[in-house]
């Protein structure tokens, strides 16, 4: 048996509309587990919004108003996590054949059920909780991982473009935490791999793009590309095809337009992408000095570019004033005294032309240790000028 000082953390919630059944499990099962009771599904949904997570919902499933299917739905929406068993005195089969057909629930068990039984299923899915748990936290590490490699070299193959995806990132994050989206997480990793296709986009056409600088046919046409190329790098990425395709429409206007070339327009083009095509154009103009309320006014006017309703969400976010004002000054800094907590002041080009680091760009352990190498090279100063939040 599962020694009682490792389950009593363990949360399990039991939905019943009969208060004795509920009482029983409280008498049987308090010893080795934290126990919650509801005695309706709405009183349950409330829980589980309010309280902590819990570990395994065992729910009743004939019970007024909204049964034990109802309500095992909507905490696979509010809990996702949570290990589901349905308990039953009814021989429904239908109900049973299509939850498991929906392999929304973990077991299903019928009443009466014995105090050995209840015990052995609820460990079962405590270990079901701890696998799901275990694999999500490996496989987020992993991703965390492949993200930060991926970006650190963006950062030293292409540091302007980088630079822009810093930029970018900041914006959506005022997006994320001002407003409630459906997987935010989402967009926020395709703002942070937006311009990993430009690693594929020789530097002269990249210093024309971020100087405003008009390009020809051919080169407008290549650069158009890079969003694609992008969505194809990642796309092989365990639980990133949703950011990929985000990535991949980055580019397309509202009404179908643009890149890539294909009949996706309005809703069809994924909520993300539609988002992510506001910033990295609000980006584009205010970082080539035009006022910020001038630059939304603008692309009010651009018929049929944006998501207007997600352009009104956007501005609410970018002109908001959060009343806080922070001083920055310039410094030059030996190599070995950088940290990741700068931004490079200027331009950080090589002795050899090649292009480093571009201003305003923070610096990532990567970038640091390539500084540094390319001073031991005699490439560049020993001293770096950076800024820094003043004191």
């Amino acid at each position: 048996m599962i020694q009682k000082e490792n389950t009593q953390m363990r949360r399990i919630l039991f939905v019943d509309d009969e208060r004795n059944i509920l009482e029983a499990y409280k008498r049987n099962l308090s010893d080795l587990f934290t126990i919650t009771t509801a005695e309706s599904g709405a009183a349950a949904l409330e829980l589980i919004e309010k309280s902590l997570p819990f570990h395994v919902i065992i729910s009743d499933y004939k019970m007024p108003k909204m049964n034990g299917v109802d309500l095992l739905e909507k905490v696979r929406s509010t809990s996702p996590d949570t290990i589901q068993i349905m308990l039953t005195g009814q021989a429904d089969m239908q109900a049973i054949i299509n939850l498991i057909n929906k392999g929304r629930i973990f077991r299903f068990l019928t009443k009466p059920c014995s105090h050995d039984d209840m015990l052995k299923n609820i460990n079962d899915a405590i270990r079901q909780y701890e696998l799901v748990s275990a694999e999500r936290e490996l496989l987020g590490k992993t991703l965390g991982g492949s993200i930060k490699v991926l970006t650190d070299l963006l950062a030293l193959a292409k540091p302007q473009a980088f630079n822009k995806t810093q930029r970018i990132r900041n914006l959506t994050r005022k997006i994320i935490s001002d407003v409630k989206l459906q997987n935010s997480w989402q967009l926020e990793i395709a703002s942070m791999l937006s311009q990993i296709g430009c690693v594929t986009i020789p530097d002269d056409i990249l210093k024309k793009i971020y100087r405003g600088i008009t390009l020809s046919e051919e080169e407008t046409v290549m650069f158009s590309l890079h969003p694609s190329i992008g969505a194809d790098m990642i796309k092989g990425i365990p639980r990133l095809d949703k950011v990929s395709d985000i990535i991949r429409y980055q580019e397309k206007n509202f009404e179908g337009s643009g890149y890539p070339l294909d009949d996706v327009k309005e809703e069809q083009i994924p909520e993300g992408a539609r988002l992510l095509k506001i910033v990295i154009d609000y980006d584009s103009m205010i970082s080539g000095g035009i006022d910020e309320e001038k630059v939304i006014l603008d692309m009010k006017k651009r018929t049929g570019r944006y998501d207007l309703e997600l352009l009104k969400t956007a501005e609410a976010c970018f002109l908001k004033k959060d009343g806080t004002a922070r001083s920055f000054v310039t410094k030059f800094i030996p190599v070995e005294n950088l940290n990741e907590e700068m931004y490079l002041s200027e331009d950080l080009v090589s002795a050899a032309g090649d292009i480093i680091g571009s201003n305003n760009q923070k610096l990532t352990q990567a970038l640091i240790a390539s500084i540094r190498n390319h001073v031991r090279n005699h490439q560049l100063k020993s001293e770096i000028g950076v800024v820094v939040l003043g004191e």
